[in-house]
C-alpha cells in the first residue's frame, strides 16, 4: 500500500514523534467498544436494564448519589485496565520515539493507562482526560492527586455494583473519586493535566526552535465524535509543518497531506514497522 510506505518514509526522516490516541487504540488490546449505547451495554448488560448510557454513568454526580453503582462502574473498568495487557503497536511506537533525536511525546484522550504500562516514559505523556489509576479527594481537602495503586474495588459481576470498603483520601479520610474529567464535571482537580500540558507544550517549543526539526504526528484511533485528539493532530502538524499520519479504520481522512490508513491501530503499526525493516 503506498500510503503505508509513504508513512514510513516519514517516521524513517523525522527528528521527533508525537503519538496521539483516542479509544481505537485500546480495541486491539482487547478493550470493550463503547461506540454507541449498544457498544456499551453488550459490555455491561446491567446499565441496558436501567437504562443508563455511558454518558450518563460517567458522570460525578453518581459518587454522592450512588457511590457504590459509581464506583461499580469505574472499580470494574480500574480492575479491567490493569489485567489489560498493551498491544504490540505500543511498543513499536515507543521503538519509534526512542530513535528520534528530539525524542517524543504522547497526547491521548485514553483513561486507561496503557502508554504507561507498555513503557512509555510518565514526563512524556499527557491524558488530556485525566487517567483512571489517579484518585482525587472528593472533599477537596487540598490533597494533590494521588495514584489508585493498592486501592481495588470489589465489583459483583452480575450488578456491577460496588461491594465492600470505597476508596478514600489518604489524607482525610473522606471519599475519592477517579482523578479523570467526566461529563458535566466541575470538581475535577486538574492540577497533574496542567502539569502533563505544561511539559507537553515545553517540549513542543524545543523541537519548534531547532533548525531542521522534521516532525511526525502517528494518530491512532482517535473518531470525530469527540474531537479532542484529532484537532490537536491536525494543529500540531500545521504550527510545525510536519506530516500527519492517521489511523482509522472508519474516520481516517483529514486535511491535505493527511496520510490516511483505514486500518486498526495494529495491523497499521505492524505494517508500517515491517517497511522500515525491511
Amino acid at each position: 500500500m503506498e500510503t503505508i510506505d509513504r508513512a514510513a518514509e516519514a517516521i524513517a526522516g523525522a527528528s521527533a514523534q508525537l503519538v496521539t490516541a483516542g479509544a481505537g487504540m485500546g480495541v486491539d488490546s482487547g478493550l470493550p467498544d463503547f461506540r454507541g449505547d449498544e457498544g456499551f451495554w453488550k459490555a455491561y448488560p446491567p446499565y441496558a436494564k436501567l437504562g443508563l448510557s455511558f454518558i450518563d454513568l460517567a458522570k460525578p454526580h453518581w459518587f454522592e448519589r450512588d457511590p457504590e453503582l459509581a464506583w461499580g462502574f469505574y472499580g470494574h473498568r480500574l480492575a479491567l485496565y490493569r489485567r489489560t495487557k498493551p498491544h504490540g503497536g505500543f511498543a513499536i511506537l515507543s521503538s519509534w520515539m526512542r530513535s528520534m533525536r528530539l525524542g517524543g511525546f504522547v497526547f491521548t484522550s485514553n483513561v486507561d493507562g496503557a502508554f504507561r504500562r507498555a513503557g512509555f516514559p510518565e514526563h512524556a505523556i499527557h491524558e488530556c482526560h485525566g487517567a483512571l489509576d489517579w484518585l482525587q479527594c472528593s472533599s477537596e481537602c487540598g490533597t494533590p492527586p494521588f495514584s489508585a495503586d493498592g486501592f481495588d474495588v470489589d465489583v459483583d459481576e452480575v450488578t456491577f455494583r460496588a461491594v465492600g470498603p470505597l476508596p478514600r483520601c489518604p489524607a482525610c479520610g473522606g471519599p475519592a473519586r477517579p482523578n479523570l474529567l467526566m461529563f458535566d464535571d466541575y470538581g475535577w482537580d486538574s492540577s497533574r493535566y496542567d502539569e502533563q500540558r505544561d511539559r507537553l507544550n515545553l517540549w513542543l517549543a524545543n523541537v519548534r526552535a531547532e533548525p531542521d526539526a522534521k516532525i511526525v504526528v502517528v494518530e491512532c484511533g482517535a473518531g470525530t465524535a469527540i474531537p479532542t485528539v484529532r484537532e490537536r493532530s491536525e494543529r500540531v502538524a500545521h504550527m510545525t509543518g510536519g506530516t500527519l499520519v492517521r489511523i482509522n479504520v472508519r474516520e481516517p481522512q483529514g486535511p491535505r497531506a493527511t496520510l490516511s490508513i483505514a486500518l486498526g491501530a495494529k495491523a497499521a503499526l505492524e505494517a508500517i514497522e515491517a517497511v522500515r525493516s525491511a
